[in-house]
């Protein structure tokens, strides 16, 4: 049986087996993941995906068939195949918990360990955190709009993939939402599992008012009616307040009932159908909407003074829709020389794409009155702030903005986090539920003027003073190579 150590790029066991060959395999180095842009032009990223990546990295190994299809390939020799038979990851990992903010060029994760090690790790790792995130902070957008209303991931059917269906919908609650449509998620992840009907379902009957009389015999407590499969406001909507005085004066009717809308004008339809039912004295039922839902459009409905309020979100969600990929990236930042660590750069033409060197964490500073954040320093591990000294601040995109925070205003907490050390698992994985609790934690955080969906504030993010010192020494010393 093939395992997930074949999960990989052609590229990464061709380096790993060239540095084999060359005795330098087992280089002890450092690499950093990070990102270079939020996705969907926002204002932050919410992390997800290390529950999945520490299931990868606790299962990683040869199996005797991957060792035959890489054999079968002609492409490796013995040596290395045999090398890989017993090859089993022995480093270390740090990395924010899933549910933390964060921004560009932030120290995300730091693997510390053999280089063939962090080769091999590089591609999976990097497909798992980038899809995750990228799910995760959609839903929080769509959270952010969507205020206390209820949101139902149900997007399985338009996901590229079982995967990404699955780790999909467990993003999605990160980022905020209420369930899943997703049955298989719902039992891997203990997420709740939320659903109405199909419009093949009132098609399955005579007439319309049948299908829902057949619907609430079946499903008293999951009473929502689909009604547009006809005509919504002369037949849909009349045909479920007939099924909910029914219900009322059976005394059967559930403390939870309403409908969902899936096409046509939403704002319109809703606004209608709420009249409809304050009329008939309903107005405590609940007007759910579908139909190609995302952050953008849920918002248009709300200034429209739409009266839905609960939102099921599929395709657009689940395919990330503005943004199909986190770029995030994976460099090598430096590496032992023997007992010395030797701190590397990646130059390019690009200012953007130059790597920060070094051993770094990040350190988030929390105005104590607020409890909102304030600034991230990216800083040399082992770096401390002194919250009783004034902090002054100078940007790294434009030396002549300056901010200062005054002594015994903030706190400081540091982001990473020790998930493996010596290749053993350290971290206690919290719940899901857990996590959902940090991410909201982290979002109230957050100022609003980050949480915009179009043109939002850019959060503080710098160097520290070493890390801008250490960044300037190397890149001068790489830069006479070439001169």
């Amino acid at each position: 049986m093939y395992t997930n150590a074949l999960l990989t790029d052609l590229y990464q066991l061709t380096m790993m087996q060239g540095l084999f060959l060359e005795g330098k395999h087992e280089q002890y180095c450092v690499f950093d993941r990070y990102y270079r842009s939020n996705p969907f032009n926002g204002g932050y990223t919410v992390v997800a995906g290390l529950e999945h990546l520490i299931d990868y990295v606790s299962r990683i190994h040869f199996s005797d068939d991957d060792i035959d299809y890489l054999k079968k390939t002609g492409i490796f020799c013995d040596e290395f195949l045999e090398y890989l038979r017993t090859w089993s990851f022995t480093g270390d990992i740090y990395a924010m918990p899933e549910g933390t903010v964060a921004f560009p060029q932030e120290v995300l994760l730091r693997v510390h360990a053999k280089k063939d090690e962090c080769l091999l790790l590089e591609t999976c790792m990097s497909m798992i955190m980038n899809h995750e995130s990228l799910i995760a902070t959609k839903a929080r957008r769509v959270r952010t709009v969507a205020g206390k209303d209820a949101l139902m991931e149900f997007g399985l059917r338009r996901a590229q993939g079982e995967s990404a269906g699955v780790y999909g919908a467990r993003s999605a609650m990160i980022g905020g939402f209420n369930g899943t449509s997703n049955v298989l998620a719902g039992a891997l992840f203990h997420i709740p599992i939320l659903g109405t009907m199909a419009h093949s379902w009132v098609m399955s009957f005579p007439t319309e008012l049948e299908a829902f009389r057949a619907y609430a015999r079946q499903y008293p407590n999951n009473l929502i009616l689909l009604v547009d499969t006809y005509n919504t406001l002369k037949q849909g909507v009349p045909d479920a307040i007939t099924v909910f005085q029914e219900m009322k004066e059976a005394g059967t009717l559930p403390k939870s009932y309403g409908i969902r809308l899936d096409s046509g004008d939403l704002a319109y339809l809703s606004k209608e159908a709420r009249r409809m039912f304050e009329e008939a004295g309903f107005g405590d039922a609940v007007i759910a909407a579908s139909n190609d839902l995302d952050e953008t459009l849920i918002s248009e409905l709300k200034i429209q003074g739409c009266a839905i309020n609960s939102w099921g979100v599929g395709t657009n969600l689940i395919t990330a829709k503005g943004s199909p990929s986190l770029g995030g990236v994976f460099k090598l930042v430096g590496q032992y020389d023997g007992d010395v660590f030797v701190p590397k750069i990646k130059m390019s033409d690009n200012a953007e794409k130059i790597s920060n060197p070094g051993i770094k964490n990040v350190l988030r500073i929390y105005d104590k009155k607020t409890g909102k954040m304030k600034a991230d320093i990216i800083a040399l591990e082992g770096e401390t702030i002194d919250p009783t000294q004034d902090l002054h601040l100078t940007s790294d995109k434009a030396p002549w903005r300056s901010r200062l925070i005054p002594a015994n205003s903030f706190e400081v907490k540091t982001m990473l986090r020790p998930i493996f050390l010596k290749g053993k698992l350290v971290y206690d994985l919290p719940s899901l539920s857990d996590i959902i609790a940090y991410a909201d934690e982290q979002m109230d955080s957050l100022w609003p003027e980050y949480q915009r969906l179009v043109n939002p504030e850019e959060m503080w993010v710098q160097r520290s003073a070493k890390v801008s010192a250490l960044r300037e020494k190397v890149l001068k010393e790489e830069s006479l190579h070439f001169f």
